[in-house]
């Protein structure tokens, strides 16, 4: 019998921030208190950003951005903001989208399945993603729960599970 495997990614929808986008700009045009602001978030390239005024409204901008992604179900892990900077009479916030598993990352990922991971399993790095096999399915779904429930600071997700 074939080895079972699974790969561990960290890949993000593109369309689901781009509607999570769209949600949180319609907002902030539609909200009282943002009136006569400046407030505004938009795409700058591969780049997010947020500008108003006022460091609290760039940083409450990032809230409804915030907000709207764990809406459509993205993690914010994989959002990378910076602080808010003084641009001018404006204040400006770059917010970025992580994807791809560093080797350092995946390094971490595979240290964590063979030192506490069922018998049998193993993990290899290949490019931005980690593949897990096994011959037990049993032994796999081990694994799932071993990463899910350890805190990784970048978003992870199963994929291509034979």
């Amino acid at each position: 019998m074939a080895d079972s495997s699974f790969d561990i990614v960290s890949k993000v929808d593109r369309q689901e921030v781009d509607n999570a986008l769209n949600q949180a700009s319609k907002e902030i045009s539609q909200r009282y208190d943002f009136k006569g602001v400046g407030a505004s978030i938009e795409w700058s390239g591969e780049r997010i950003e947020i500008r108003a005024n006022a460091e609290e409204r760039v940083n409450a901008v990032l809230d409804i951005f915030q907000t709207k992604l764990i809406k459509r179900g993205i993690s914010l892990k994989a959002l990378d903001s910076g602080e808010p900077q003084a641009s001018g009479k404006d204040f400006k916030l770059f917010s970025t989208i992580k994807e791809g598993i560093s080797t350092d990352d995946a390094k971490k990922v595979a240290k964590l399945i063979r030192d506490e991971g069922p018998k049998g399993v193993k993990a290899q790095v290949q490019g931005d993603e980690l593949r897990v096999s096994s011959k037990s399915r049993d032994a796999l779904q081990e694994v799932q729960q071993l990463v899910k429930g350890a805190d990784f600071d970048f978003a992870l997700q199963f994929v291509n599970y034979r």
